[in-house]
């Protein structure tokens, strides 16, 4: 935990600045969404995951970093780095409120939304909402993470 404050802040701190960090629920659910124009602090994670992992798991965070730059899209777009919902509430539907509210903000704009599922859970709801799998991005013994976007409706 000594790490997460300052990683949760350059992954997607500018979500507080740009008025994007949603919630419901009393906080139960909270979606860090990153507008176009607006991006994450990708020499912070860096610095962060260099002081953090230790030296011989080093290649592996950073070949999976890469792999997410990669997939990142080019073109203008909304970018959900962070999304949780409070152990207790899940399954109440806060996550597919969440993303309605996204998906609509999304659709009015005209724009994609592009997020990266950690787990198949998640994939399975993301997908559900309209999210398309675009691959997945693995390096040595790390576990799969799933590159999704959204088409604007």
């Amino acid at each position: 935990m000594t790490y997460w404050p300052q990683f949760v802040s350059a992954l997607a701190g500018n979500a507080f600045a740009a008025g994007t960090a949603d919630s419901i629920g009393d906080c139960g659910g909270v979606a860090l969404w990153l507008p176009p124009d607006v991006g994450s602090d990708d020499e912070a994670i860096a610095a962060i995951a260099a002081e953090a992992v230790p030296e011989p798991d080093q290649e592996e965070v950073f070949s999976v970093l890469g792999q997410m730059g990669e997939y990142h899209p080019t073109e203008r777009h909304w970018y959900l780095p962070l999304m949780g919902v409070d152990v207790p509430k899940e399954g109440g539907g806060l996550g597919s409120a969440l993303l309605r509210h996204a998906a609509e903000r999304c659709d009015r704009d005209g724009l994609p939304a592009y997020l990266e599922a950690t787990n198949p859970r998640n994939k399975r709801l993301y997908a559900a909402h309209g999210f398309e799998e675009l691959g997945v991005i693995q390096a040595g013994g790390s576990p799969p993470i799933w590159p999704m976007l959204r088409k604007p409706r």
